[in-house]
């Protein structure tokens, strides 16, 4: 299985970063949530297992 992290700039202008993986199809549905609740620069990206991405400076 691939592993999926999630990196986002939420709506207050600071940087974010999922402390757990997901597949797939469930980072997808967890990134529109993201989007619908107005955060910016939503990444989807593929990571090695215990690895965890990193907030993007803005």
């Amino acid at each position: 299985m691939t592993n999926y992290g999630l990196t986002w700039t939420d709506p207050d202008g600071v940087p974010r970063a999922a402390a757990v993986s997901y597949g797939e199809s469930s980072g997808e549905d967890r990134a529109k949530q993201l989007v619908a609740a107005k955060c910016k620069n939503v990444e989807l990206t593929e990571i090695e297992v215990g690895q965890l991405p990193r907030p993007k400076a803005v």
